[in-house]
């Protein structure tokens, strides 16, 4: 693993000048960070940060009997992704993990011990103050970078977007943005038909791990090829207009830069 390592241009540009001309490349997703981007691919990860530098790691190996759970699977695709967040060195501090392991626990615990009439506004509330804290600072620009260089991949046109000649879309279909706009009514709709009224923390918790992972099972249906869910992903889409913003040529390097360190060592160049 490489922690902290500043990457020449020129050896980036060479690892997407080889990616455009392979046959394949493995699927990619990433995350916008205040400070860089963080591109995942099938087996490794990588942070680049806006001063240059890229942290490097590796993905878990999910066992093949998991990949037969409906739910069990989603979660641990779900934990897989975020990974890098949680464990990886240089993509969050300590203290932003506790912050965040706070956020997601501290509703949980709350909610269901307020009376019925704040539990909204509260749920509400909490939930933009956590999004207003995850898109400070760059983070906007960069998660248009981020998408910007996974659709380039997906293109092949990498090195065309490193250059500024392309510009492929700032809006994606994988985006986070549209799971969370499939999980908002999921977690309501389970919520409303969960049948067990006591112990309403545990409750709560269980409701929205379930939650989770059947968001995460639609939402591998809505990207199947055949589009048949497709329009589900409408109202995430519209949502990226509020936490994308179109990135300038330095934020897309930056994406760029993860892109290349991944696709380096997925394709063993």
């Amino acid at each position: 693993m490489r922690q902290g390592a500043a990457v020449a241009p020129a050896a980036a540009l060479a690892v997407l000048l080889h990616a455009d001309a392979a046959p394949s490349l493995p699927k990619l997703g990433g995350m916008a960070r205040p400070n860089g981007v963080v591109v995942v691919g099938e087996r490794y990860w990588a942070f680049a940060t806006t001063s240059g530098e890229v942290h490097e790691g590796t993905m878990p190996t999910q066992r093949r009997a998991t990949h037969r759970i409906p739910i069990v699977r989603g979660l641990l695709q779900l934990a897989s992704a975020l990974r890098p967040l949680a464990r990886g060195a240089g993509v969050a501090r300590g203290s932003e993990r506790l912050f965040l392991l706070a956020a997601v626990l501290l509703p949980l615990a709350l909610l269901p011990v307020l009376p019925a009439r704040v539990e909204v506004p509260v749920g509400v509330a909490l939930a933009a103050a956590l999004v207003v804290w995850l898109m400070r600072g760059r983070t906007l620009r960069l998660h248009g970078a981020e998408h910007r260089a996974i659709a380039a991949a997906e293109r092949r046109s990498l090195v065309g977007t490193w250059e500024g000649s392309v510009r492929p879309s700032r809006f994606a279909a994988r985006c986070g943005t549209n799971f969370a706009a499939l999980a908002l009514p999921v977690t309501a709709l389970a919520d409303r038909l969960w049948p067990f009224a006591a112990a309403p923390v545990a409750s709560s918790v269980l409701v929205a791990v379930l939650s989770l992972g059947a968001t995460m099972e639609l939402w591998k249906a809505v990207q199947h090829p055949s589009g048949v869910l497709r329009g589900l992903i409408l109202p995430g889409l519209a949502l990226q207009r509020l936490t994308t913003r179109e990135p300038a040529l330095e934020d897309t390097r930056v994406a760029l830069l993860a892109t290349a360190s991944v696709l380096r060592r997925e394709l063993e160049l």
